[in-house]
């Protein structure tokens, strides 16, 4: 092996920010991870320190370089995948200007709803293939260029720089010499025209946003500068940037028309590939940006996002206490052959794809007096499956190709028992690769291909074989009283104010 074919992937999630070397054989040489904290200051307010989602994941990079017994100065390339929508606001000098905006974040709610009422919901959807709603960013700039003195006016003169999290690690990491994004990234903001594959004027005046402070867009495998020596030891070519589902897709290998990968994370996130032009999104979805290559053009993907999964098991063990560690829930659940007609719908931050209510929130039904610690466990592992099946079916029900398998990554990727839940609630065989890394991967993927380790997607298509298949094992009497439970229990929290058109 030669030093060239060593990539770094930077993988800048929610609760953590990540790193991990890879080699020419899509082989884990070295990792690095540092948990990333947030602030919840109001309710459905979410926050994070810009400096620290860029100090952690320096660390967790010097953390892999470690791991791996490499210096910077044998990385051939670095990748960059992030938290997609998560907003920073920072001036020329690299001073930021306010906390981060995360994704979960639900403060322009009223915003949204003042933008449906007036109408412009319909084009922005054609448009931009997303729908209004928080989750997204540029209301979420244009709340922080509304709080930031002068905000608007100074963005207009080019003084504040306005980006997703990976313009901010660019930004940084090349000593403010690069400010750009990829389309995957600006494909999430609600400023990013799908057809013309560029940042859009009328979107930005519908939003208030000066296009002035906006990154440029380069393609996925472009060139993003160099990464300081100061940071890491010696400079890295930074060539690869994807937003974390949109790498996922990529690290999962699915390039063809209809495979589709669900990522078991903080929330859950189901995409499917649909080719090279714009998807009309079936109702409650996303069509999205799934990448732009060089030498290989642009893919488009559907979308559908599930705001808190992995999130769930946290609230067992942080709130509730009744576990010690995430990784215990799969234990606590199988204790039990059921769930003793207990369901929980975890609207945390209210209901993501296929229902898009923010004000939405969560319950549990049908407790009793027999009701035990093991039935909350099972019944919230039924409810991330249950969340999975309501975007597959929102996906077939809008025209989308069926869905013969299910591919599986993320952290929670890993529990047996949520993937057989998943296989028996959807029907369909689920299947959970062999490198658990997907996201990273599709970042170090990315880079590898843009500096000739890799000449084409067929090259890569053998890097991330399937681990284990989960196959139904389910009566289908049990499936749809399961369908039937759990729709019941999402109709009794709806708050009748949410859009799914």
């Amino acid at each position: 092996m030669t030093e060239p074919e060593l990539l770094l992937a930077l993988d800048q999630g929610t609760s953590s920010s990540r790193a991990i070397v890879f080699d020419a054989r899509a082989r884990i040489r070295g990792l690095g991870q540092v948990e990333l904290p947030a602030t919840y200051p109001r309710p459905g307010w979410v926050e994070q320190d810009p400096l620290e989602i860029l100090e952690t994941q320096v660390a967790a990079a010097r953390e892999a370089l470690a791991a791996a017994g490499a210096e910077a100065s044998a990385i051939g390339a670095l990748g960059i995948t992030n938290q997609r929508e998560t907003t920073v606001a920072w001036d020329v000098a690299g001073t930021p200007l306010s906390p981060a905006i995360v994704w979960q974040d639900r403060r322009t709610a009223d915003r949204c709803a003042e933008l449906q009422a007036a109408g412009v919901e319909s084009p922005v959807r054609e448009r931009t293939g997303l729908l209004l709603d928080p989750y997204f960013s540029a209301t979420k700039m244009a709340w922080l260029l509304d709080a930031i003195p002068d905000g608007r006016d100074r963005a207009a003169a080019g003084d504040i720089r306005l980006g997703t999290v990976d313009s901010w690690l660019v930004d940084r990491l090349t000593g403010g010499h690069v400010f750009a994004t990829d389309p995957s990234n600006a494909s999430r903001t609600l400023l990013f025209d799908l057809h013309d594959r560029g940042w859009s004027t009328s979107l930005g005046e519908t939003f208030g946003v000066p296009l002035a402070a906006l990154p440029e867009i380069r393609s996925s495998d472009g060139d993003f500068g160099e990464v300081d020596a100061a940071w890491l030891g010696a400079p890295i070519p930074i060539r690869g940037i994807l937003g974390d589902q949109q790498a996922a897709l990529f690290g999962q290998g699915c390039f063809a028309l209809g495979e589709a990968k669900n990522t078991y994370g903080t929330g859950c996130f189901l995409l499917m590939t649909t080719g090279a032009d714009v998807p009309a999104p079936p109702p409650g979805l996303l069509a999205t940006l799934g990448w732009t290559l060089g030498s290989q053009g642009t893919s488009y993907a559907l979308e559908g996002s599930v705001f808190v999964a992995g999130a769930a098991v946290r609230w067992l063990r942080d709130a509730l206490g009744m576990i010690p560690d995430a990784a215990s829930v799969e234990a606590l659940a199988a204790s039990v052959p059921d769930a003793g007609g207990v369901t929980v719908v975890p609207a945390f931050a209210g209901l993501g794809a296929p229902y898009w209510d923010p004000d939405a929130r969560g319950a549990v039904l049908g407790i009793t007096a027999g009701t035990s610690a093991a039935h909350f466990a099972r019944a919230t592992l039924e409810a991330i499956a249950q969340q999975t099946v309501d975007l597959v079916e929102a996906l077939e029900a809008g025209g989308a190709p069926r869905l013969r398998t299910l591919r599986a990554d993320g952290g929670a990727a890993g529990n047996d028992l949520l993937l057989q839940l998943q296989a028996d609630l959807l029907g369909r065989p689920v299947v959970r690769s062999s490198i658990a890394e997907t996201t990273a991967l599709g970042a170090a993927l990315v880079a590898g291909l843009a500096t000739g380790l890799w000449s084409s997607l067929d090259e890569l298509s053998g890097l991330n074989p399937p681990a284990r298949m989960f196959e139904p094992q389910a009566t289908e009497s049990w499936r749809r009283t399961m369908r039937d439970r759990w729709r019941d229990a999402v109709a009794r929290i709806r708050s009748g104010s949410g859009s799914a058109s």
